[in-house]
């Protein structure tokens, strides 16, 4: 077998397979690899995304792996944990702009106080629902990459105002500013950074105590920069008054238990688990990118990717350490 693709619903494999030439042998699975019973590599390629283990004993069996996402953190952990020179590729812009809408959409969501207005229908009571409007609030964008610098654009749109968070100023129109000066200006901050060593557990409770009472949080990069031990403590201390999450931390093990439907929670989830159902707090399954367009235009680049492997031994975007 060339390739065997985990992680895969149903929507995203008819659009790969419409895109794999036929004499490229392919198996597909919606399960992680620790999910599945595969206890070998089944493919000289492995094609996965962001919840997949490796295990380190197939890496010498393995010539191949590619990831689905435009994130590679995980792939780079496993390279330094097996240090064999495998080659690892990950796929180029795709879903930028489907990320950003996902970010906004969460906003309407916090300041329109939306889960209640829900709950409130039962009763049509429109006690304690008044929401916010967006025009004219403060809008910071902690890392204005391809998905920010969306973000960006559509906080434009809405008359709001911007600003921008990151090592290198590349949109001429934007101001950026220091973490801490967007902080303490900011009604509402959308993290959009890479996970690295140094912004790993960036986003903290020291650093997000500098909002104003009544902040929103956004996150839609990866879940390990913002503790959420810190965010349930800055929801407690009604510095936020909303948090949206798309990710979380040890994701890959949360998402197992959930849909094993287990108990068996880390210290971490337990509090994911205790926070999901408060009316503040909007929690979806790392889901940002998943609209038909971006589904579309990640199957034709991971097909790309594949035929380049199995034909030349190289992949297009590679990623080194």
């Amino acid at each position: 077998m060339d390739v065997k693709f985990y992680e895969v619903f149903e929507h995203e494999e008819k659009a790969i397979r419409k895109y794999l030439p036929p004499e490229i042998s392919a198996a597909f699975t919606w399960e992680s690899i620790q999910e599945s019973a595969d206890k070998k590599p089944l493919a000289k390629v492995l094609c996965i995304r962001t919840q997949s283990k490796i295990p380190t004993e197939w890496s010498d069996k393995i010539e191949g792996i590619l990831t689905r996402s435009q994130g590679y953190d995980h792939l780079e952990e496993y390279l330094r944990a097996v240090k064999i020179p495998i080659a690892c590729a990950y796929l180029p812009e795709y879903c930028a702009r489907a990320v950003a809408e996902h970010a906004i959409m969460a906003m309407f969501v916090l300041l329109k106080k939306t889960k209640q207005q829900i709950k409130n229908f039962d009763t049509f009571n429109r006690e304690n629902i008044t929401g916010q409007q967006c025009e004219n609030r403060n809008l910071l964008v902690v890392g204005v990459g391809n998905i920010g610098r969306e973000i960006v654009r559509l906080g434009h749109g809405l008359q709001m105002h911007v600003r921008g968070v990151d090592l290198e100023p590349r949109i001429e129109k934007l101001e950026y500013v220091s973490l801490e000066q967007g902080i303490i200006w900011a009604d509402v901050v959308v993290c959009a950074l890479p996970l690295t060593e140094k912004t790993k557990d960036l986003l903290n409770y020291e650093k997000l105590k500098g909002l104003k009472k009544g902040s929103v949080f956004i996150n839609i990069s990866r879940g390990e920069i913002s503790p959420i031990k810190d965010i349930k403590r800055l929801l407690d201390e009604g510095f936020l008054a909303g948090v949206s999450l798309d990710v979380y931390p040890n994701e890959k093990d949360l998402a197992r238990n959930l849909r094993a439907g287990t108990s068996n929670f880390e210290e971490d989830h337990k509090v994911i688990m205790e926070l999901k159902d408060n009316n503040t707090v909007l929690f979806t399954p790392h889901n940002a990118f998943n609209t038909e367009e971006s589904v579309e235009k990640k199957a034709e680049l991971t097909a790309r990717e594949i035929v380049s492997f199995v034909n030349s031994g190289k992949f297009i975007n590679t990623i080194t350490i």
